[in-house]
């Protein structure tokens, strides 16, 4: 970013942005002449196309995705695909020409599958673009006039009206009650009201009031003001810059396959290497040995594992979309699965976004209301009873006023649904008061308007002034403390006037504020004369104390339960939010983030933490309250140095950067903005924080089932790649062929594997702890499982082929028919006992996957049609088998099926219902 003062004396000498360079801080004056702005007649043309040429269009530039032929070359990028490449590549050398084309179409289908599966379109700079693509007010050599904001450059003089789009970043120069939405931007849920005297130096952003921001919305008031940043330098844009900039994040499903990937590679390669120095220094053909070193590395080349992981994960993406959350990004399924911090927004995602009145005091009593955000649904308590603004006087006259003194309306939305225009404290007041009995129609022609002081914050309170049954009378809205100065009395509960009782009115007004409530005083006057213009003295005294409102954007019911939820699952919940840290602390407490005693930590205080201590501290921390953009992302950063798997929630603009540093960026779909749908791996449909919760489960579920099925498909591979090592070692003739060892890697991945995708979650998921990053994909137990069935179908696999070769004297393509359908079937019944890492088949039940079963079948048909069909034998170089071929295989899957069972009852059998955890928390840390 640029010194802009600087560039302006002199464009060819550029300055980097100096943070302590705070425009914020200056008087009007100082702010003109450092732009070089005549706040009176506004630029030159002449100056207008010179600053231009500096700062270019006030447009955030849009970075270039990946081009399509480019993403899908990156399906390619894989170490186990580079070494079937180079199958391919040796094989079409030795005129294999089958062999090398079914090769090629395994590694094809593995890269056309991701390709297809995989959405990288990255909206978000595009639609930061979108966001100052507007036409705004500008003054220029001396005249007013519309202009599309893109043309806009450093000086311009700018006015915004209500309505309007903040075009870039300006600095007030006049306002006159001016009020702007910056949730998207800062995370503050009500709006700001904005002034034009300087601010401290050292202010957040959230509290730089003579500031508005591009892409905020004005929601009430007028003001004029000097652009300072376009474009890239604006906030917006930095934001922009963050989300490029940002580290694409490998998930730990993504990291744990590509370590597996490379160790098996480096294992494949050495094991080749040495099988093919051993064939040639005992004499062996080296074309021979070459060819059996290619068959080796294609036996234990888990072909299928790509392509299954990409299934695997698409099959988690279409369960989730089932459950109101929207994948964009595979590997996000399996990282919400692991993660061990969620960091949510606090406005629209864990509240409605919708302000609602909870309390009314008026005449001395306390009123509670029911219903929460813009739902017209709800009552009135006076303790347990239900009651209306037309039994109670007081409570009437309160909710009158606010209704009175109010800007903004109700309307419905095409479901039919209550929709506010203009403030949203405002608009509570009216829900309020419909909700108390009262019609607002009836009321706006009861006490029409004649005229308005409006808010300004140096007074902290509006008025309007109405005509009543023949009379003038005031009403005013504002905060507690200025109105009960210019108050002399108050109304009692009868509706009679009585003296103020300040005794009463202040302990309620600190407990209700303490508990995170925007309390508003409300207050009348009847004047003795006064024409249709109200003056600020005609409410400096004598006014009647109505009561008070207190409101509050409320929690989402189900959030608490999907908290707790997420607490027993061992995920903790950590609020990050631009607002106030009081509200943040009501809201962290009403839904039990943190506990009894919620630590609150803000933005200005994080700025006083090294880099060092950061990362403790944010793991510590339950809640941080007044954070900017950067301290967001800076904040998931810092959990992932302290070890954390992140998920972060938000909805603006403001949080598309940590979105995009997460593990796991969670957006919503209804109220999100389209900067943090583009920057998020999911988004949530219903924008319902509960959502995450059967988001984190399915995601368990997937890597559960993922997990099964690398126990399962791993030892396919070994005891392949083991027959064929050996084999080599010993001279002997060839067990297997390369074009058989891919028909089985696919096809038991296609027929058996992908069956396990389709197992239920076990009960005991959502109460295990997450896993730990640092764990591999497979423990202790499980390696020395895998080994034992990789020494069975080794075992198995010579067996048969001495005993066919030299007991039946059968061909060669005949006893290699037989070691391809043992090795098959022992993957058979290996995949029904791994329906269940921890119990039996029989506690697991045949039919609870039926899918399991029609797999079972589907494999043994396949076979059928691969050892008999006259097609396949020519392909793949088989022979039809015997009857008595087929009991020795099956004898063989047996005893592997024995075996599996044996080792769970040994390691787990003596495990009742009650360590069941236990049992699976022992499977995973060992």
């Amino acid at each position: 970013m640029k010194v802009v003062s600087s560039v302006l004396r002199d464009p060819h000498t550029p300055q980097q942005f100096d943070p302590a360079y705070r425009w914020h801080h200056y008087e009007i004056a100082g702010v003109l002449e450092l732009l070089r702005a005549n706040d009176d007649v506004g630029l030159s043309a002449k100056e207008i196309e010179r600053r231009r040429v500096v700062f270019g269009e006030n447009v955030v530039t849009a970075r270039r995705g990946k081009p399509a032929w480019w993403r899908f070359l990156l399906q390619f990028h894989q170490p186990l695909l580079y070494l079937l490449l180079a199958a391919v590549g040796v094989t079409l050398w030795m005129h294999e020409w089958v062999d090398a084309a079914v090769i090629f179409g395994v590694v094809a289908i593995n890269a056309i599958m991701g390709f297809l599966q995989e959405s990288k379109a990255q909206k978000a700079v595009e639609a930061l673009s979108q966001l100052v693509a507007t036409e705004t007010t500008v003054k220029r050599h001396g005249k007013r006039m519309r202009i599309l904001a893109s043309e806009l450059v450093p000086g311009d003089l700018v006015h915004l009206q209500s309505g309007d789009r903040v075009p870039a970043d300006i600095r007030l120069i006049r306002v006159n009650g001016l009020q702007v939405d910056e949730s998207a931007l800062t995370g503050e849920s009500l709006v700001v009201d904005k002034h034009a005297r300087p601010v401290r130096f050292d202010a957040p952003l959230a509290e730089r009031a003579n500031q508005v921001f591009a892409g905020t919305h004005v929601t009430y008031g007028t003001a004029e003001g000097v652009v300072w940043s376009t474009g890239d330098c604006t906030e917006t844009g930095r934001i922009a810059s963050m989300i490029a900039e940002a580290t694409e994040i490998a998930t730990p499903l993504t990291k744990k396959i590509a370590s597996m990937s490379r160790m098996l590679l480096w294992a494949i390669l050495a094991l080749s290497a040495l099988a093919f120095y051993v064939g040639v220094s005992r004499g062996e053909p080296a074309t021979a040995m070459f060819l059996s070193a290619v068959a080796l590395a294609v036996g234990a080349i888990p072909e299928g594992l790509p392509a299954a992981v990409t299934i695997v994960l698409a099959m988690g993406v279409s369960r989730m979309a089932k459950r109101r959350a929207v994948i964009r990004q595979l590997p996000a399924v399996e990282a919400l699965g692991s993660a061990t911090v969620i960091c949510s927004d606090k406005t629209g995602t864990l509240t409605e976004n919708q302000m609602t009145v909870q309390r009314v005091w008026a005449g001395g009593q306390v009123y509670e209301l029911t219903g929460l955000g813009y739902d017209l649904r709800g009552k009135v308590l006076l303790g347990e009873q239900q009651v209306s603004a037309a039994s109670h006087a007081a409570l009437s006259e309160c909710l009158k006023a606010g209704v009175w003194c109010n800007d903004s309306i109700l309307t419905k939305d095409e479901r039919g649904r209550s929709l506010v225009q203009g403030d949203p404290t405002e608009g509570a007041m009216l829900i309020a008061a419909v909700k108390a009995g009262l019609v607002l129609e009836d009321l706006v022609d009861v006490a029409p308007r004649r005229c308005m002081i409006p808010f300004e914050s140096q007074h902290m309170f509006r008025a309007t002034l109405h005509s009543k049954e023949g009379a003038r009378v005031i009403y005013q809205v504002g905060a507690v403390e200025k109105l009960l100065e210019s108050c002399s009395d108050m109304l009692g509960a009868d509706g009679e006037v009585i003296p103020i009782d300040r005794e009463a009115i202040d302990p309620v007004v600190e407990q209700w504020t303490s508990k995170g409530l925007r309390v508003l005083g409300l207050a009348r006057k009847h004047p003795e004369q006064v024409d249709d213009f109200l003056e600020h003295r005609h409410v400096s005294g004598g006014l009647t104390f109505l009561g008070f409102q207190g409101m509050m954007d409320p929690p989402r019911v189900e959030v608490k339960e999907a908290i707790e939820s997420c607490h027993r699952a061992g995920i903790c919940v950590k609020m990050i939010t631009g607002d106030h840290a009081n509200t943040a602390r009501a809201i962290a407490q009403q839904l039990g983030i943190g506990g009894d005693d919620v630590v609150v930590v803000t933005g200005h205080e994080l700025d006083q933490v090294s880099v060092e201590d950061l990362p403790e501290l944010a793991h510590r921390v339950d809640v941080f309250a007044r954070v900017a953009p950067e301290q967001k992302w800076r904040l998931v950063e810092a959990l992932q140095r302290h070890g954390h798997i992140v998920a972060m929630t938000g909805d603006g603009v403001n949080d598309a950067p940590a979105l995009k540093q997460s593990d796991i960026g969670i957006a919503m779909g209804i109220s999100g903005t389209d900067v943090a749908k583009g920057a998020a791996d999911m988004v949530l449909a219903d924008d319902n924080f509960a959502t995450i919760q059967a988001a984190v489960e399915e995601g368990r579920g997937v890597f559960d089932n993922l997990r099964k099925f690398l126990v399962w498909t791993l030892p396919t591979n070994i005891g392949q790649g083991s027959i064929i090592f050996v084999a080599m070692l010993l001279g002997m003739t060839l067990p297997l062929m390369p074009v058989q060892l891919l028909w089985v890697n696919m096809a038991t991945a296609l027929f058996l594997g992908l069956m396990l995708v389709f197992e239920p979650k076990e009960k005991d998921l959502m109460t295990r702890p997450p896993r730990d990053p640092k764990q591999p994909l497979l423990t202790y137990p499980l390696m020395m499982r895998t080994g034992l069935i990789s020494l069975i179908m080794m075992g198995g696999g010579f067996w048969l082929l001495m005993y066919e070769t030299r007991v039946e004297h059968e061909s060669i393509e005949s006893a290699r028919t037989a070691v391809v359908n043992v090795i098959v079937m022992v993957e058979l019944a290996y995949m029904m006992c791994c329906r269940s890492l921890t119990h039996s088949l029989l506690h697991v039940g045949l039919w609870r996957n039926r899918w399991a079963l029609i797999g079972a079948v589907a494999m043994i048909l396949a076979q059928m049609f691969f050892t008999y069909s006259p097609v396949m034998n020519q392909l793949f170089h088989t022979a039809p088998l015997d009857q008595g071929a087929w009991v020795r295989i099956g004898m063989v899957a047996a005893l592997s099926c024995l075996a599996v069972e044996w080792e769970k009852w040994l390691r787990f059998g003596r495990h009742t219902k009650e360590t069941t955890i236990s049992a699976q928390s022992a499977l995973h840390s060992e």
